[in-house]
């Protein structure tokens, strides 16, 4: 504020500021008292996505804040990719510095249409945070969590995100046939290959995009207006390093620029009056109005493309690009452009997934397995024939037939085990078949073990399988002896003896040499008296 005023002592044409949402509201009804044009551009904190302001505004002509940012559309993009993917269960992360209530929109609809969405904020230091979910949960606990890390969707800073990603792929959270979604307005191209170099599966990336011009010798020519090369050039390094929010400040002031300019070519320019935010009597700039409407009337074509205001105020052009990769487990692999969102179309593109091309048709595969109820069975088994066989894995094994247009031969394994390692280091049961290449499939309820996944590829799990220990209840039995549980019998009768022992000697002693010891108010020396001396030291009592 003290700058500012400052400025305005000094005479002030225009503020604009490029801050967060809590200075914000306090510049705006600076502005709005002394009638100064307030160009307003909002910064988030580190890169992290930015959520609503929620500048007041009225109808009145007490408004003087104009807001340089696109309003922040991170709720439709995210429900429109959400709703084309057709997830129906996702985990969202967010970091520190972001407000989860810029989503509340968001996670309200998905709400009313029944989808199951979790939130997790992701702490400073992720590999603790990693540690801990290793140290405080179960193996069925980390399985399920595994499985939630299926489709998540990341609300965070670049940096944050790599990290993140880095550590839950290196400690096997994460398997190649997760979905992630990062969004995030400050995603540059480094940024981009970076998160797909880190990342397996399949990785959507949803970031806000500028229209470049497509003749080259035009990109850095505004008008009469030369943009330097470093920043309309959009490969080159410092251009991509440079923040959405500095974008704006140099359209910004491009922008006023023309406005003054138009100003003196109307002849109705208003000269600088010198004003102080600091006495009461302080009078507002008569000519802050007209300005106003000269900066909302004008428009300029700069790095943001179009920048232009709508009447309540509001930057409406923004575009989001979304870009994606396909499944695999491969680290590096390409990425491509998906599709494109803007507030008035909506999604250009289609972000379905391409199902699998039936190109086995006319292919024979050979399926060993080992029976086990109620996967693999044997449904009949005609002399001369060949056997048939039903279960739930023969079932989803026919659906693949089906879909994929292939045929398979299947046949159990000739010694009836699922595989184990042996002394010489070869393998014998179904994963024995698999290594030596007389089968192409193994199919049964085969659990996954390090030492098999070394040798042969697995699907995702479909079954987790625990082993439970039942405990007949226990009756409950009223006992007068229960004050002796917490001892053995035992251990009662040594301190029983040690009593009657010490207590013996105790005696012996003062009845052999009396002056020698007192017993306090105790004149009696009796063998009664002094087994209650001890029996009173053992309880601590008198």
């Amino acid at each position: 504020f003290l700058t500012a005023c400052d400025l305005m002592n000094q005479g002030i044409l225009a503020l604009v500021s490029s801050i967060g949402c809590t200075s914000a509201g306090s510049l705006q009804s600076l502005a709005d008292a002394m009638h100064i044009p307030h160009l307003f551009i909002q910064r988030s904190t580190a890169g992290t996505p930015r959520s609503g302001c929620g500048l007041t505004r009225s109808n009145r002509n007490d408004d003087y804040t104009l807001s340089v940012r696109p309003p922040v559309y991170l709720n439709d993009v995210i429900l429109r990719v959400v709703t084309e993917y057709a997830w129906q269960k996702f985990i969202i992360f967010y970091d520190n510095d972001y407000d989860i209530r810029g989503i509340q929109e968001f996670l309200d609809k998905v709400s009313q249409q029944g989808m199951d969405v979790a939130l997790q904020k992701v702490e400073n230091n992720i590999n603790k945070m990693i540690t801990g979910l290793f140290a405080t949960m179960r193996i069925e606990e980390l399985n399920r969590y595994r499985d939630t890390l299926r489709r998540a969707i990341l609300v965070m800073n670049p940096s944050t995100a790599k990290s993140f990603i880095t550590e839950v792929v290196e400690t096997n959270l994460v398997a190649f046939d997760c979905h992630w979604i990062i969004i995030n307005e400050e995603i540059n191209d480094v940024d981009v290959q970076d998160l797909v170099r880190r990342s397996i599966g399949r990785l959507t990336i949803i970031r806000q995009t500028f229209p470049v011009p497509q003749n080259i010798s035009q990109r850095c020519f505004r008008g009469n207006h030369r943009i330097s090369s470093s920043l309309c050039d959009p490969k080159d390094p410092f251009s991509q390093s440079m923040e959405i929010s500095n974008l704006y400040i140099y359209d910004t002031v491009l922008l006023l620029a023309n406005a003054f300019h138009k100003k003196l070519e109307d002849r109705k320019w208003h000269s600088m009056a010198s004003l102080t935010c600091i006495r009461k009597n302080s009078k507002p700039w008569q000519g802050g109005r007209s300005m106003l409407e000269t900066i909302k009337k004008g428009g300029v074509n700069g790095l943001t493309g179009e920048l232009e205001f709508a009447e309540n105020g509001g930057n409406p052009n923004v575009h989001f690009e979304i870009l994606g990769t396909n499944y695999g487990e491969d680290l590096g692999r390409g990425i491509r452009k998906l599709g494109c969102w803007n507030p008035i179309v909506g999604l250009n593109g289609s972000l379905t997934d391409r199902k699998l091309e039936n190109n086995m048709r006319g292919v024979v595969l050979r399926v060993v397995t080992v029976l086990e109820e109620p996967f693999v069975m044997v449904s009949e088994n005609v002399l001369g024939k060949p056997k048939k066989y039903q279960g739930f894995s023969i079932d989803v094994l026919e659906a693949l037939a089906t879909y994929l247009g292939f045929k398979y031969e299947i046949y159990v394994a000739p010694d009836h085990k699922y595989g184990s390692p042996q002394d010489d280091g070869s393998w014998n049961g179904l994963i024995g078949e698999l290594v030596f290449k007389r089968a192409d499939i193994g199919i049964s309820a085969l659990t996954i073990t390090p030492d098999r996944e070394n040798v042969v590829d697995f699907t995702t799990r479909y079954m987790d399988y625990s082993v439970g220990v039942l405990l007949r209840k226990a009756e409950k039995t009223v006992d007068m002896f229960a004050c002796l549980a917490p001892f053995d019998f035992s251990l009662w009768a040594c301190i029983a003896g040690t009593v009657l022992l010490v207590g013996l000697l105790v005696y012996l002693l003062n009845w052999l040499n009396p002056p020698r010891l007192q017993m306090g108010s105790m004149t009696s020396t009796t063998l009664y008296n002094s087994m209650w001396f001890v029996y009173g030291s053992f309880v601590q009592q008198g």
